[in-house]
């Protein structure tokens, strides 16, 4: 490591998410098209069809992308869509929730949740991505206490 280099480099302070996408290259394009992500980086595998490592950038964060490999995998795929779901949710606070996930539908992502104002104090819908991974939608409305929260939970919920 030079005197230059960084351990962590800059802009990448935060946890990144890695997700596995078939093909990474057609997710990538839905990435932009959808949440207007820049591609930032893409390395292609050895077997040249297949994309080793991509980064993409949307806002202030970074998501890292891989095609499958299941040869390294001990022979499972690792896609959201051949584990039949995924039990994690990517959260993007936006300025509209409800123009994310009208973009993100026109793009050919399945709304799970329309946009619904939250006893939270969110404005806050969900959708899935055509290779299986869920993004939640949310713009900030209003602030509560935690004793208003919970009343409006309650009232939510009743």
């Amino acid at each position: 490591m030079t005197n230059a280099t960084q351990p962590i480099p800059p802009g990448h302070e935060n946890l990144i998410p890695h997700l596995v996408c078939a093909p990474c290259a057609e997710a990538i394009e839905f990435y932009k098209k959808a949440f207007g992500a820049e591609e930032m980086r893409r390395v292609p595998a050895p077997d040249g069809r297949r994309i080793m490592h991509a980064s993409i950038r949307i806002g202030k964060s970074f998501v890292f992308l891989v095609d499958d490999f299941p040869e390294h995998c001990e022979g499972k795929s690792e896609t959201a869509i051949a584990l039949k779901g995924t039990p994690v949710t990517l959260h993007h606070y936006v300025a509209s929730s409800d123009a994310a996930i009208k973009r993100a539908h026109d793009a050919g992502a399945t709304i799970l949740m329309p946009a619904q104002d939250m006893f939270w104090g969110d404005r806050y819908g969900v959708v899935k991505d055509p290779y299986g991974h869920k993004w939640a939608f949310a713009t900030h409305i209003k602030d509560l206490t935690p004793e208003q929260m919970m009343a409006d939970m309650k009232a939510q919920f009743a």
